[in-house]
């Protein structure tokens, strides 16, 4: 099978910095432990490895405490890439550093002017249209402004709005193969997976929905037993990896990276 939303060539990761621990949460779930969690991002970077991703691995920008998440900074597609305009104010200065690798690897590099703001941790791309969530982060101006850009590849912007006390949309959700979605159940409830199958993570393992398909595996957050039963039974090939730290910060599997297949 191959598909654009999970069959990928590339990946873009960059080590989290030792100011980490002050990085952005929306709950206080404790300050992170750095070297616990270099040890999960070596892991997550190794099974990237495993599933087929030549990965570039960027150096640690002490600036910026949530530059980890590198997924924010830019929607990348077979067509081209573009940057965002993050939200917040303290991320913003993020993209300038993740640009210059993309124009690297893209003939086409656009970019997010404003003056909405967009991150790309709600945005879900699917084989039928591109996802996006209006959130606290993510606003109608950015959208707006990005599914303008969008028409020149001929992509379905759909808009969905995000339950309240959820950060990012993916955050709840995540794609599995070309027709399933992982969700939770709130965010489910909305309506906005309809024309998919999904799996719901099981209750008390919402933490769990944010994983990544990359080629024929996925990878899922350590410490959700029975969502990962769930996906096994469904017969996914699942890699666990930890993610206790990142969690503090309000960070997933999808936020580690950005996964992508350049057109030549």
């Amino acid at each position: 099978m191959s598909t654009k939303s999970f069959n990928f060539t590339h990946a873009i990761t960059r080590r989290p910095s030792s100011s980490v621990v002050s990085g952005l949460r929306s709950t206080e779930r404790g300050v992170p432990n750095f070297e616990l969690m270099e040890g999960h991002h070596l892991d997550y970077v190794n099974a990237l490895k495993q599933a087929g991703a030549k990965v570039i691995e960027l150096d640690p920008l002490e600036d910026f405490p949530d530059s980890v998440f590198v997924e924010d900074t830019a929607l990348c597609l077979p067509e081209g890439a573009i940057l965002m305009r993050p939200g917040a104010p303290s991320r913003l200065n993020e993209v300038e550093y993740i640009a210059p690798h993309l124009r690297k690897l893209y003939k086409n590099v656009f970019e997010i002017k404003g003056p909405g703001t967009i991150e790309a941790g709600d945005i879900l791309t699917t084989e039928k249209e591109i996802l996006i969530g209006r959130s606290s982060r993510t606003n109608i101006e950015g959208i707006s402004e990005l599914t303008l850009m969008l028409e020149q590849w001929n992509y379905k912007v759909t808009e969905v709005i995000t339950p309240p006390g959820i950060l990012h949309f993916k955050t709840d959700c995540s794609l599995l193969d070309n027709n399933t979605i992982l969700s939770t159940e709130r965010l489910a409830a909305t309506g906005c997976f309809e024309s998919y199958k999904v799996i719901l993570t099981y209750p008390g393992e919402e933490d769990a929905a944010n994983t990544i398909r990359y080629n024929n595996l996925v990878l899922a957050p350590k410490g959700f037993p029975k969502t990962t039963r769930r996906l096994l039974k469904s017969g996914f090939n699942v890699v666990e990896i930890g993610n206790t730290e990142c969690a503090k910060i309000d960070g997933g599997m999808s936020c580690l990276s950005l996964r992508f297949s350049p057109k030549k």
